[in-house]
């Protein structure tokens, strides 16, 4: 009998964080989204694939697409996305991050965060393309001369 106490025990405490963790709810989610400026990505997205769209469509007239952008739900995709957050992170984590970006170091974390991607992304790109490179190049020394 000990035995299944201890049984019950262990599973309290090791899944009673989890199931008391409340799941963060779709308003506090929208609210990070906005302040991190992914809140609009339907939006953002719409305007990327337009010029896309309009070269293989090029005889619509611009009332086609002034038309048919207004139909398109863009907050689709938040709705999509809530559910993705809901997943890894709580209502606390949540809260805990919409209020870092409340203080002057969140501000200035959400002004200089597409700085920072964009650079970082650039690093990667060129780090990528030498590193290829040199796979390509020890790859052609070493077999260059099988048959």
């Amino acid at each position: 009998m000990n035995y299944l106490w201890t049984i019950c025990f262990i599973i309290g405490v090791v899944f009673t964080p989890y199931s008391a963790a409340k799941p963060a709810s779709a308003e506090s989610i929208k609210a990070l989204m906005h302040a991190s400026g992914s809140g609009s990505l339907g939006e953002q997205m719409l305007r990327r694939m337009l010029p896309s769209l309009k070269k293989m469509i090029p005889e619509a007239q611009d009332s086609f697409w002034t038309n048919t952008m207004a139909e398109i739900d863009t907050d689709e995709v938040e709705k999509r996305i809530i559910p993705v957050y809901q997943k890894y992170l709580t209502e606390k984590d949540i809260q805990a991050i919409n209020a870092f970006y409340n203080t002057p170091a969140g501000k200035k974390m959400l002004q200089i965060q597409p700085k920072i991607m964009r650079e970082s992304y650039a690093i990667g790109q060129k780090w990528a393309q030498k590193t290829a490179k040199q796979v390509l190049q020890k790859y052609q020394e070493q077999y260059k001369n099988l048959p």
